[in-house]
């Protein structure tokens, strides 16, 4: 997995802005993260990872800020903090975020692994930061593609435990 570094306080703005959200999610998405990392929409790749700054996912309560990154296919965020909003919407929509107080330490660009439930990611050096536990519920969650693919899951499936 490759990262991408940002610095602190992106907000939803600048993960899908506003002048895009009536064209729907290809278009914001194409201009996702573009006044911080203008290469970010067409050089992202299927399972990168953001590596941000503290306050990640600020501003307004959007969905669609999280949604792109889904849509980009992100394999995860890693940040000291989230808004709080965020943070819900993000699982909801069944993007990984993981909160790590270290994230200075990890280079932009650089190839990186991590285990989500055992909260560890590995560095290229062969170090490891911790992250927050994450609970079951949320992981099963963002396995499931989401809330919603996860309840319609639950529905089809009755005998399947939460």
């Amino acid at each position: 997995m490759r990262t991408w570094k940002l610095p602190a306080d992106v907000d939803t703005d600048q993960l899908a802005p506003g002048a895009t959200m009536k064209h729907g999610i290809e278009v914001t998405a194409r201009h996702c993260l573009e006044t911080v990392r203008p290469a970010f929409a067409l050089g992202v790749q299927r399972g990168d990872v953001v590596v941000a700054g503290p306050h990640f996912g600020i501003g307004s309560s959007r969905e669609q800020a999280a949604s792109v990154l889904v849509h980009l296919g992100l394999a995860a965020v890693i940040a000291p903090s989230y808004s709080g909003l965020y943070f819900r919407n993000a699982f909801n929509v069944g993007l990984l975020l993981l909160t790590a107080p270290d994230t200075d330490l990890i280079d932009d660009g650089e190839a990186i692994s991590f285990d989500a439930r055992a909260g560890v990611v590995t560095r290229a050096d062969g170090t490891s930061l911790r992250c927050d536990p994450i609970p079951a519920f949320l992981l099963d969650m963002v396995d499931a593609g989401g809330l919603l693919p996860q309840l319609k899951r639950r529905l089809t499936n009755p005998m399947e435990r939460p």
